[in-house]
């Protein structure tokens, strides 16, 4: 499917869902705030992150719809990357960027498999305020302020991207479940990744999971199941990078086409309340990146 294609139909998706509020609800919100601060404790590279996501449709029964369109997201992420040195970067060493996108994305079951398609835009550059948001966080924390790399950021830009995910659970044992998916995604980058991750304990029995796009940590959309449980996940996975607007061709950073990713996470699911905490390692992304980084992902969630 071309990536207009994915536009008009993930369009024309959003325009259902709006013609049929009357008789869709929302299922739940999923929410994933990542920095390598509580990881390595460092400031860099991949440093911060933040999704948000409505999810809606008719019902949640704790199983997939065999249709497209019937469970919806609404999605919001800002992405924060930036050079090792926030004052004087190594000359070879990535520039600033800021990133925010917006898309939808429906999920389903298809032939077995838990099927997700996604579109949307993604805004890049001294427009998002990115930038100016981490400088005043910066100041007010007493630590250092990024202003020699904003002045040399990734310029301005608006991109379409469209992607596709299929996943698919094998019980190993009982609460102990493997489930292996292939992505792509166009866009801002061009990535196609293959991977899998452990859970062990409850955690999506009966939930609707996402996928953070730059961990690819799994966090709820829809909680499925209110009993008090503690699960653990450990995850993997190897990608493909055929172009990044963030390491632009030409460029002093030259990008590296393979990435890896390891990730372990638990999370805490109450009545009321659940916790989710997870650190992921992130290989390095350009030719100049000495070594990977660490980043943690924190989800706190309150049922008022």
């Amino acid at each position: 499917m071309t990536l207009l294609a994915c536009l008009v139909l993930l369009a024309s998706l959003g325009a259902a869902d709006g013609a049929g509020a009357q008789d869709r609800v929302t299922l739940g919100w999923g929410r994933l705030f990542t920095n390598d601060v509580i990881g390595d404790g460092e400031d860099r590279w991949r440093t911060g992150s933040y999704a948000v996501s409505k999810l809606t449709g008719l019902r949640w029964g704790g199983d997939l719809p065999d249709k497209p369109g019937q469970i919806l997201e609404y999605s919001f992420t800002a992405d924060a990357i930036a050079p090792a040195n926030l004052l004087s970067p190594a000359a070879a060493d990535r520039r600033y960027a800021g990133a925010l996108s917006f898309g939808v994305a429906t999920y389903f079951d298809a032939a077995g498999f838990d099927a997700m398609l996604g579109s949307g835009l993604t805004v890049v550059g001294p427009q998002t305020g990115i930038g100016v948001v981490q400088s005043a966080l910066h100041e007010i924390l007493g630590m250092d302020i990024p202003t020699t790399v904003l002045d040399d950021q990734i310029p301005n830009q608006i991109i379409p991207y469209a992607k596709a995910e299929f996943a698919r659970s094998f019980n190993l044992a009982d609460r102990v479940v493997a489930r292996p998916f292939a992505s792509i995604q166009i866009g801002a980058e061009d990535v196609v990744r293959v991977g899998g991750d452990l859970i062990l304990g409850r955690f999506g029995e009966k939930d609707l999971l996402l996928r953070d796009t730059s961990t690819g940590q799994l966090y709820r959309g829809i909680a499925g199941d209110a009993q008090t449980q503690f699960s653990f996940v450990i995850g993997a996975d190897h990608a493909q990078v055929f172009r990044s607007v963030f390491l632009p061709p030409g460029g002093a950073a030259v990008l590296k086409p393979g990435r890896d990713r390891l990730r372990a996470g638990y999370l805490w699911h109450g009545k009321a309340a659940s916790i989710f905490s997870g650190l992921t390692y992130l290989s390095p992304e350009f030719n100049a990146q000495v070594e990977g980084q660490i980043v943690g992902s924190l989800t706190l969630s309150f049922g008022f």
